[in-house]
């Protein structure tokens, strides 16, 4: 009798031990579901906002806003993200002046790793006293070319922190008769273009759109001041 009582601990000892190995391999359908939920993330953000790696190497001489939203394109296209519509952030001046901040969508932007710069215009130009005071995400870190290489600023070796916009700090034109845009980016020689720094630094103020403008429109002229004739492509659609 007493080994029949003791094969039978056993025996159920043995039954409780597959149940619960059962259990743990195979829990319950909800708690599988919850698992598997917390594991999930949300896919990136498709690239909407981008530095080109390389200016069209004819200094501000861009082709007009159609030269300059083309090689946008291009870029875009090569990275993988031809399929919408890319601009070009540049202002014009005079008769039909064009506005930046008119051209490039009403957000939100994302760069080549699916991180936000901006959520929308006010924030990416500080609108009002809290956007100013709060600012956006540009800088070094969160300003890479299309291809997600970090665009060389201050302390690099070029630096190529120089980014043509011909814009104020609001994103628009400047109203006044001198040249900020190398004659509405067609000039490679006389003229200026107001420029803004990827890095946020050096240039007095450290404005991603407005810092200060070129010694002149050529090649050699944006190259001197720390540029490459670098251009902010947006996706607009």
């Amino acid at each position: 009798m007493r080994n029949i009582a003791l094969f039978g601990s056993a025996l159920a000892v043995a039954v409780l031990a597959s149940s619960y190995l059962a259990l743990a391999q195979n829990p319950p359908a909800g708690q599988a579901a919850a698992g598997q939920g917390r594991g999930q993330q949300a896919p990136p953000q498709p690239m909407s906002f981008f530095v080109t790696s390389a200016g069209k190497g004819d200094g501000a001489n861009l082709g007009g806003l159609a030269g300059a939203d083309a090689h946008c394109q291009t870029l875009a296209a090569a990275a993988g993200r031809g399929g919408v519509t890319w601009h070009a952030y540049l202002s014009t001046q005079g008769a039909g002046a064009v506005n930046a901040r008119d051209r490039i969508g009403s957000g939100p932007w994302y760069n080549q790793r699916g991180q936000r710069i901006a959520q929308n215009l006010g924030e990416l130009h500080g609108d009002t006293v809290e956007q100013a005071r709060m600012g956006n995400a540009l800088g070094k870190a969160l300003s890479p070319n299309e291809k997600g290489a970090p665009v060389n600023g201050v302390g690099d070796t070029p630096n190529q922190h120089d980014i043509l916009t011909g814009s104020q700090p609001d994103g628009r034109a400047y109203t006044d008769t001198a040249d900020h845009t190398c004659n509405n980016w067609t000039s490679n020689s006389t003229g200026t273009a107001q420029l803004g720094h990827s890095d946020k630094q050096g240039g007095g103020n450290g404005s991603w759109n407005s810092s200060h403008a070129s010694r002149g429109c050529s090649q050699a002229d944006l190259v001197g001041t720390g540029g490459a004739g670098l251009l902010y492509c947006f996706a607009v659609n």
